[in-house]
């Protein structure tokens, strides 16, 4: 039987800031009266995230980021904690301004293929996966492969009203287009400035008025701060 892919047909509103870390403080201080901590989180109320990005020779992904084209897709591989338990491949898909999240389970050696540009598994995928054959087509036709990996570490917050999912990344570090993911010991670099911190916040058709007052900053850039973009800036 076909494993089904996981996609959300609605679509997701999401905002992203740079805050400073002074800010980060006040706003956690108010959230946690309104919102609870997400259960996957560790005792520290973070956990860590690790990806690795897809992109060409033409860095199109990129440059249709800083363009800031209403309709892209971002492929990527993620991974939590540095752990292989646990492979997701995911596109992430923009459609005006509404965020589109489709992703399915890979194995590692499935990730070790991808890595070294092997699509002849792809198109007889025996688990049906149509996310695979997605991939397949623009590995194939716009040669897309694994371009960087992208670390950082997540403070994730939960309000179910309007499905709100508050997250602060912070720590973010890139390879600089190493792509040895499971290699616990891969060589990063910091590119966020140590004084910022990325909040995002992501909501289905309305962000209640609740949040909206908690999330009034006094100076904040809004989708100033893409992680793939920022792991770009040395190659």
């Amino acid at each position: 039987m076909p494993i089904q892919t996981s996609f959300n047909p609605k679509g997701r509103n999401e905002l992203k800031h740079a805050i400073s870390v002074a800010e980060y403080h006040v706003l956690q201080d108010k959230l946690q009266h309104y919102l609870r901590r997400d259960p996957n989180a560790k005792r520290n109320g973070r956990y860590l995230i690790r990806s690795t990005y897809f992109d060409n020779v033409d860095n199109k992904v990129l440059q249709e980021k800083k363009e800031g084209y209403l309709n892209r897709d971002k492929y990527r591989v993620r991974i939590y904690g540095k752990s292989g338990k646990v492979i997701h491949l995911e596109r992430k898909s923009k459609r005006n301004n509404l965020t589109f999240k489709t992703k399915c389970e890979i194995s590692r050696s499935e990730f070790e293929k991808l890595r070294i540009g092997d699509i002849t598994w792809m198109e007889n995928d025996e688990r049906a996966r149509a996310l695979i054959r997605d991939l397949m087509f623009e590995m194939k036709y716009h040669q897309l492969k694994p371009k960087a990996v992208v670390d950082y570490e997540r403070e994730p917050w939960i309000y179910p009203y309007g499905n709100v999912r508050i997250t602060f990344d912070m720590k973010v570090q890139s390879s600089i287009q190493n792509t040895d993911m499971f290699n616990r010991h891969l060589p990063m670099i910091d590119v966020l400035e140590p004084h910022l911190i990325i909040l995002e916040v992501k909501y289905d058709a309305y962000l209640p008025d609740v949040i909206k007052h908690l999330l009034q900053l006094s100076d904040t850039r809004q989708e100033a701060y893409s992680k793939y973009q920022l792991s770009r800036m040395y190659g």
